[in-house]
């Protein structure tokens, strides 16, 4: 499409580089939808301490008024609670005396659920004094906000505890503790119900996802035949002997070549570290800004180029603006109403239909990169694609042997943030799912497989090449496929998180090249695609200090952050 509004022209590398890499760092994240199980393997484990953790509903009535629910978490010892509602234990709340309930006392406890302070000795021994009391459950009141995780001390048994224990976060056990000191009635229901297989959000998502994708293609390869034909008007109308003069013109695409792939993804997994590292409330508040300036940046690039369509005389005119140069009428009357949007959004993002509008700007984000930003061929998406793959895998699945963690899932949680995730991402609340939430998939997820179904398109429509015959429909299919089993995954690992790139890129890319090469155009694919030229010398030191200069801003801007946050 034409129409740009003249935004992009006015872009440099170096600041779209760093745009792009904090959008695909934060995230090539995992497809997620929120674990119920909470186990891992490095709580100890030992016989009679062995239960999985697990998520758990704690609902609530105060002098018979149902309360909000909150959300605890199993202990390794004891009883497994129900995940059915109705076998599930239900009974009037009390206090334990003393608080921290370490020490057996004659009174009686018969029926009731106990609520104790964490602290003062071992989290069986609570259990077994509160059981020896004939209580039938245990409620610990943390000393922070986190589930913290009960197990048993080394060499410790607890076969003999028959009930189950729920440590709570502190907030929650003060809220119950002083209606119990105000003397009003609590009762307590404690339930873990299961996730069921399949909910609507993914197939939202899956939609979502493999149209932003098809929309990004064609706009892509729309934009790329205009261009070629405006070329070769403009070429016929020049002599003869200045034509080579007019092939320096500037582009409004950036193609992407094996250096800048590699240091792409290694700025990402710097970032990343340093996002588990220092996040907080101070650092996600920036993301959000950051993620509000692209969202108006995308939102206004697309809308102007739709709206050029339909009134082609107002997207034709300009007008000059200070520092940002001519820009479009039709630019100027739409950014005021991107701001707008992208402003309540962030002022409004905790309201429940707020996702709506996350992900309105962040599609228009992803579809104005991948008309940007573009892959020359099959070998530079071999190399981008593949780091991205292993890339996944390690800072999923092999971080955890070094953090004691993974590292893409605790930042996707928002652990570090009192839950709040990072914005880079689409997201659908899951309707049928008991403990709400939201299944979500990261901008990384969608863009760099985006980037290669995108080149699918434009060279089927450069060499005419008919949908069978071409090579987009197999791998926007791989995509679609891809994606479908990273859900499937998804709901058989019971909810935890999952690298889609690891289904992905074997289902896209391996797709196009097994084909290419049964069809024999794999050569034309890997070192031409649609484009003859071979980058110049210089124009890859240019690239290499664009994104060293990236580099630089992200080590400085985190620097100063994480001062900030140490103060």
């Amino acid at each position: 499409m034409t129409g740009n509004g003249g935004c992009l022209k006015t872009m440099s590398f170096s600041v779209f580089v760093l745009v792009l890499c904090i959008i695909s760092v934060l995230l090539v994240q995992p497809a997620w939808c929120g674990d119920i199980s909470h186990d891992d393997d490095y709580a100890p484990k030992q016989p009679g301490c062995e239960n999985p953790f697990k998520l758990v509903k704690v609902r609530n009535w105060i002098n018979g008024k149902e309360e909000l629910n909150y959300v605890g978490i199993s202990a390794r010892f004891g009883a497994v609670v129900e995940d059915v509602k109705q076998e599930a234990h239900s009974a009037p709340l009390v206090l334990a005396h003393p608080h921290t309930g370490c020490s057996y006392t004659s009174e009686k406890l018969t029926g009731n659920i106990v609520l104790v302070e964490r602290g003062n000795c071992t989290f069986t021994t609570k259990a077994q004094v509160a059981q020896a009391a004939g209580a039938v459950a245990v409620l610990v009141k943390n000393d922070k906000e986190e589930l913290y995780k009960m197990v048993c001390d080394e060499n410790e048994t607890s076969s003999d505890i028959q009930i189950p224990s729920v440590m709570l976060p502190k907030s929650v056990g003060r809220t119950l503790e002083n209606a119990l000191i105000a003397g009003k009635r609590v009762k307590v229901l404690l339930y873990s119900p299961r996730r069921p297989m399949v909910d609507v959000a993914e197939v939202f998502l899956w939609l979502m996802a493999v149209g932003t994708i098809l929309c990004a293609s064609l706009w892509s390869a729309w934009s790329a035949k205009e261009a070629a034909m405006e070329s070769y008007r403009k070429l016929k109308e020049i002599p003869e002997g200045f034509q080579n003069e007019e092939k320096g013109e500037e582009s409004d695409v950036i193609d992407i070549n094996i250096i800048s792939a590699l240091l792409f993804m290694f700025l990402a997994s710097v970032f990343l570290v340093l996002l588990y590292l220092f996040m907080s409330d101070k650092f996600l508040l920036v993301l959000i800004i950051i993620f509000c300036i692209g969202g108006v940046e995308g939102l206004q690039t697309c809308l102007v180029a739709l709206l050029s369509r339909w009134f082609p005389r107002a997207g034709g005119k300009y007008v000059n603006v200070p520092y940002f140069g001519a820009v479009s009428v039709l630019t100027l009357l739409v950014s005021p109403f991107c701001i707008i949007c992208a402003t309540l959004w962030a002022v409004y993002r905790h309201i429940s239909f707020a996702w709506i509008a996350q992900n309105t700007l962040g599609i228009a984000l992803i579809i104005t990169v991948l008309q940007i930003v573009r892959l020359p061929n099959i070998k530079v998406s071999t190399v981008l694609l593949s780091c991205a793959f292993f890339y996944d895998i390690f800072w999923v699945f092999i971080s955890p042997f070094i953090f004691k963690e993974s590292v893409m899932i605790v930042v996707a949680r928002g652990d570090k943030t009192g839950g709040e995730g990072i914005p880079m991402l689409l997201k659908v609340p899951r309707i049928y799912d008991p403990w709400g939430g939201y299944s979500i998939i990261g901008f990384g997820d969608i863009l760099l497989p985006g980037l290669l179904v995108s080149f699918a398109l434009r060279y089927d429509w450069e060499t005419r090449k008919s949908l069978l015959k071409g090579y987009f429909l197999w791998t926007i299919s791989g995509y679609g496929i891809g994606l479908f089993i990273t859900y499937v995954a998804l709901n058989l690992m019971g909810g935890n998180g999952q690298p889609a790139l690891l289904y992905v890129v074997p289902c896209t890319l391996g797709t196009i090249v097994a084909l290419s090469w049964w069809r024999k155009d794999l050569k034309t694919l890997w070192s031409k695609g649609e484009s003859q030229k071979l980058p110049s010398v210089s124009a890859g030191c240019l690239e290499i200090c664009s994104a060293l200069r990236c580099f630089l801003v992200l080590c400085i801007f985190q620097l100063w952050f994480s001062l900030l946050v140490y103060e």
